[in-house]
């Protein structure tokens, strides 16, 4: 398997910022860590070796960036419009910075051949944060594979929500698009899998993935939305298998 490593400065969150790269191309993932997570974690709990035939035959390529969640949706006591406004800057990195050496990285790796869109996904926090990027950006990113994300604001900033907040909360925004929006007939074009278990720790992600679902069916959006047994807990070894099952679905 093919692997980079990449350390770049950002200019919208005026820091270096790392990434890596595994499998030497085919269809880009972008890859968000869990929460308070690092760009590293994907390969250090082994969620590759499930994939790995996919990797290594050049049918997927996995870009694994960093988040900034301790300083943004996990720092409790902080005030709230100072993480959200940082938390945004980071979502302009991602979309203004780094998407844009993915589509340059794979371009090469492709033979010299832009893909028509990025994939994201994530587990846990991770996979809020893959279907909040889709959802705010779908001329951007095609798909996802959201495992065990929440979809909501609440348990992170409480009663508050100002404008930005709500802008990163899919279930408020969602709800909040009429039928015939034109980011509503995006969704319907793009390929959205969410998954949970309903073991420990996922009581708050069944309660977020069952609004979400309904909201799909309310507007129309086909959309994979699978809740696994009372055994699927919310780690690793759960996500390692869902993370092929799904991936062999998407592409």
């Amino acid at each position: 398997m093919k692997k980079e490593y990449f350390k770049e400065y950002s200019k919208y969150l005026n820091r270096h910022m790392e990434f890596s790269v595994y499998g030497h191309s085919g269809q880009p993932f972008l890859v968000f860590p869990a929460q308070n997570g690092r760009y590293f974690d994907f390969e250090g709990f082994k969620m590759m070796d499930n994939v790995m035939d996919l990797i290594d035959n050049g049918i997927i390529q996995l870009f694994c960036c960093d988040s900034i969640d301790g300083e943004t949706w996990s720092a409790e006591g902080k005030e709230c419009y100072k993480r959200i406004q940082l938390h945004e800057q980071w979502f302009n990195y991602i979309v203004e910075e780094l998407v844009p050496r993915i589509f340059e990285i794979n371009y090469y790796g492709n033979g010299n051949n832009y893909t028509d869109g990025i994939i994201t996904t994530g587990c846990s926090m991770g996979g809020t944060h893959a279907a909040n990027f889709m959802f705010r950006r779908p001329d951007i990113f095609k798909g996802m594979i959201a495992l065990s994300g929440y979809y909501d604001s609440d348990i992170f900033f409480g009663n508050y929500c100002d404008d930005l907040v709500y802008k990163n909360a899919p279930i408020k925004y969602i709800q909040g698009m009429s039928y015939d929006h034109p980011y509503v007939d995006m969704y319907r074009k793009n390929k959205i899998i969410l998954c949970c278990g309903q073991g420990a720790w996922e009581d708050e992600m069944l309660r977020s993935i069952y609004k979400i679902k309904e909201l799909f069916e309310y507007k129309d959006i086909p959309a994979i939305v699978d809740v696994w047994g009372h055994d699927v807990n919310h780690d690793w070894d759960w996500w390692r298998k869902q993370f092929s099952y799904f991936v062999r679905k998407i592409v």
